[in-house]
């Protein structure tokens, strides 16, 4: 399973596309803790999905996408990678409704860290000491960030962090389907999971949204499709290990977006753990495009 190392130009185009791809996440999450108090978790995912997969067939992609996925010879893995996400978002988003939103997005950055050692382990990628600094100087700001958390409701805490593991596993995932199958089959298997996984609850939960609900789930499938796309992009041009500390430039944004629509005010510990955070994929950034130069 050994994967041979991108070149650095490939290697920042990739870094370019997870930074985008994470800043829609951020959105996404951000949309669903707003959602999540009037309607269940599923049906938030089924009708995200439903959008996306909708947006793959106006895009006129459908028809390519079901041939590569019957083609494809990773359809175990494709199965494996769409039920872990739907478990680490299912219980993400659950677990959204009782904790702030940067104090989740905190604790979930658990995943990263997990990322790179499961990379480093599994797709034996060579994780240079740049990429290592920049993994443990994000967690690092991440645990100054989480300094303050000490009174949180515990199974919250635990659903965030059993997601952060679910997620650092399919990242990984991701990096080795890629090999072979194109992101838009990563795509519709994914999301063909999460409306499959959904739609059985909703027999019993659904709850039928308004007209400014139901448009906020359709734009939060547009976020998510592109945020998606971009992410599943970024992992074709650059390894896991790269990628990782990218991630944590998500609590930077829900420190943003949960000041901007709930008033949370994060405290000094968010802003020291942040301004590290920053650091970290700034230098990561700067040793590859070093590298890009070198080369």
């Amino acid at each position: 399973m050994s994967l041979a190392a991108p070149r650095s130009p490939a290697v920042l185009k990739g870094l370019a596309l997870g930074f985008g791809g994470y800043s829609l996440f951020s959105a996404q999450d951000a949309a669903v803790k707003w959602l999540v108090v009037r309607y269940p978790v599923a049906e938030i995912l089924c009708v995200r999905s439903l959008a996306i997969l909708g947006f793959i067939a106006a895009a006129g992609r459908g028809p390519r996408a079901l041939r590569g996925l019957a083609r494809s010879r990773n359809k175990a893995a494709l199965l494996l990678r769409g039920s872990l996400v739907l478990l680490a978002w299912w219980l993400f988003y659950s677990a959204s409704a009782h904790l702030a939103l940067a104090d989740i997005t905190t604790l979930y950055f658990a995943a990263p860290v997990l990322a790179v050692i499961l990379s480093a382990l599994l797709l034996k990628e060579r994780v240079s000491p740049a990429r290592w600094a920049a993994v443990a100087t994000g967690f690092f700001g991440v645990s100054v960030a989480a300094g303050p958390m000490a009174g949180l409701t515990p199974w919250p805490a635990v659903a965030a962090l059993a997601a952060a593991a679910c997620w650092g596993t399919s990242t990984v995932l991701v990096r080795w389907i890629g090999r072979t199958d194109a992101t838009i089959v990563q795509m519709l298997s994914a999301n063909g999971i999460f409306v499959l996984g959904g739609i059985v609850p909703l027999l019993w939960l659904w709850r039928t949204p308004d007209a400014f609900d139901l448009a906020a789930m359709l734009a939060l499938g547009a976020a998510g499709g592109l945020g998606q796309f971009l992410l599943l992009e970024g992992f074709r041009h650059a390894p896991a290990s790269a990628l990782a500390p990218v991630e944590y430039t998500g609590l930077v944004w829900a420190g943003v977006y949960g000041y901007a629509i709930w008033a949370d005010v994060p405290g000094p510990g968010t802003f020291a753990g942040a301004a590290l955070i920053v650091a970290g994929s700034l230098a990561l950034v700067w040793s590859e495009s070093r590298a890009r130069r070198a080369a």
